[in-house]
Protein backbone atom coordinates (compact mmCIF):
# COMPACT_ATOMS: atom_id res chain seq x y z
CA UNK A 1 0.00 0.00 0.00
CA UNK A 2 1.64 3.92 -0.80
CA UNK A 3 2.92 5.38 2.23
CA UNK A 4 1.45 8.46 3.04
CA UNK A 5 2.99 11.07 5.63
CA UNK A 6 -0.35 11.39 7.47
CA UNK A 7 -1.71 7.84 7.06
CA UNK A 8 -0.33 4.74 7.72
CA UNK A 9 -2.39 1.17 7.75
CA UNK A 10 -1.70 -1.74 9.87
CA UNK A 11 -3.72 -4.85 10.50
CA UNK A 12 -4.82 -4.99 13.85
CA UNK A 13 -3.49 -8.67 14.06
CA UNK A 14 0.33 -7.22 13.94
CA UNK A 15 2.02 -5.93 17.43
CA UNK A 16 1.50 -1.55 17.85
CA UNK A 17 4.31 0.08 16.51
CA UNK A 18 5.53 3.91 18.01
CA UNK A 19 5.67 4.91 14.91
CA UNK A 20 1.87 4.46 14.56
CA UNK A 21 0.84 7.86 16.20
CA UNK A 22 -3.15 7.21 16.78
CA UNK A 23 -4.27 4.16 15.67
CA UNK A 24 -8.26 4.17 14.25
CA UNK A 25 -10.10 1.02 13.65
CA UNK A 26 -11.78 1.56 10.39
CA UNK A 27 -14.10 -1.59 10.31
CA UNK A 28 -17.79 -1.90 10.90
CA UNK A 29 -17.98 -5.04 13.11
CA UNK A 30 -14.99 -5.71 15.79
CA UNK A 31 -12.31 -8.00 14.80
CA UNK A 32 -12.82 -11.24 16.14
CA UNK A 33 -10.22 -12.52 18.62
CA UNK A 34 -8.50 -9.01 19.36
CA UNK A 35 -8.93 -8.04 22.85
CA UNK A 36 -9.30 -4.04 22.95
CA UNK A 37 -6.08 -3.91 24.91
CA UNK A 38 -3.93 -5.99 22.14
CA UNK A 39 -6.13 -4.20 19.39
CA UNK A 40 -4.47 -0.87 20.79
CA UNK A 41 -7.35 1.40 19.15
CA UNK A 42 -7.73 4.87 20.05
CA UNK A 43 -10.94 5.53 18.30
CA UNK A 44 -13.07 3.35 16.39
CA UNK A 45 -14.57 5.17 13.19
CA UNK A 46 -17.53 2.77 12.28
CA UNK A 47 -19.37 5.85 9.84
CA UNK A 48 -16.14 5.98 7.94
CA UNK A 49 -16.90 2.09 7.21
CA UNK A 50 -18.62 0.85 4.04
CA UNK A 51 -22.28 -0.28 4.98
CA UNK A 52 -23.06 -3.65 5.83
CA UNK A 53 -25.29 -4.16 2.85
CA UNK A 54 -22.42 -2.82 0.55
CA UNK A 55 -19.64 -4.85 2.43
CA UNK A 56 -21.91 -7.70 2.44
CA UNK A 57 -22.21 -7.34 -1.34
CA UNK A 58 -18.26 -7.17 -1.94
CA UNK A 59 -17.52 -9.91 -0.85
CA UNK A 60 -20.13 -12.38 -1.83
CA UNK A 61 -19.06 -11.85 -5.25
CA UNK A 62 -22.34 -9.72 -6.71
CA UNK A 63 -20.52 -6.64 -6.39
CA UNK A 64 -16.93 -6.17 -8.50
CA UNK A 65 -14.00 -4.25 -7.23
CA UNK A 66 -15.56 -0.87 -9.42
CA UNK A 67 -18.83 -1.25 -8.66
CA UNK A 68 -17.70 -1.68 -4.89
CA UNK A 69 -15.91 1.29 -4.99
CA UNK A 70 -18.20 3.90 -6.49
CA UNK A 71 -20.73 2.42 -3.88
CA UNK A 72 -18.79 3.42 -1.18
CA UNK A 73 -17.83 6.21 -2.43
CA UNK A 74 -21.12 7.51 -2.53
CA UNK A 75 -22.06 6.26 1.23
CA UNK A 76 -18.44 8.65 2.22
CA UNK A 77 -20.14 11.98 0.15
CA UNK A 78 -23.05 11.03 2.67
CA UNK A 79 -23.06 13.22 6.13
CA UNK A 80 -21.79 10.82 8.11
CA UNK A 81 -19.34 9.51 5.82
CA UNK A 82 -17.86 13.23 5.73
CA UNK A 83 -18.20 13.87 9.34
CA UNK A 84 -16.19 10.72 9.41
CA UNK A 85 -13.52 11.39 7.03
CA UNK A 86 -13.26 15.06 8.78
CA UNK A 87 -12.18 13.45 11.68
CA UNK A 88 -9.71 11.55 10.35
CA UNK A 89 -8.16 14.67 8.48
CA UNK A 90 -8.72 16.77 12.07
CA UNK A 91 -6.74 13.92 14.05
CA UNK A 92 -3.80 13.96 11.40
CA UNK A 93 -3.14 16.89 11.79
CA UNK A 94 -1.30 16.84 15.01
CA UNK A 95 0.09 13.18 14.81
CA UNK A 96 0.13 10.40 12.46
CA UNK A 97 -2.88 8.11 12.37
CA UNK A 98 -2.92 4.67 11.58
CA UNK A 99 -5.76 3.63 9.51
CA UNK A 100 -6.07 -0.37 11.48
CA UNK A 101 -8.57 -3.27 9.96
CA UNK A 102 -9.04 -6.53 10.06
CA UNK A 103 -9.11 -7.19 6.65
CA UNK A 104 -7.03 -9.91 4.92
CA UNK A 105 -6.13 -8.21 2.03
CA UNK A 106 -6.05 -3.94 2.79
CA UNK A 107 -4.71 -3.29 -0.86
CA UNK A 108 -7.82 -4.92 -2.37
CA UNK A 109 -10.45 -3.66 0.31
CA UNK A 110 -12.07 -0.04 1.55
CA UNK A 111 -8.89 1.00 2.74
CA UNK A 112 -7.60 2.21 -0.04
CA UNK A 113 -10.53 4.09 -1.13
CA UNK A 114 -10.60 5.61 2.23
CA UNK A 115 -7.27 6.71 1.56
CA UNK A 116 -8.14 8.51 -1.87
CA UNK A 117 -10.51 10.32 0.08
CA UNK A 118 -9.07 11.74 2.26
CA UNK A 119 -6.06 12.53 -0.01
CA UNK A 120 -8.57 14.25 -1.92
CA UNK A 121 -9.83 16.20 0.83
CA UNK A 122 -6.98 17.06 2.60
CA UNK A 123 -5.97 18.91 -1.39
CA UNK A 124 -9.41 20.56 -1.32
Amino acid sequence: MPSDPDFRVRRVYDPPEPADGLRVLVDRLWPRGVSKERASVDEWLKEVTPSGGLRTAYHSGRLDFAAFRARYEEELAGPDGTAAVGRLLELARDSTVTLVTAVKDPEHSHVPVLLDRLRRRRNE
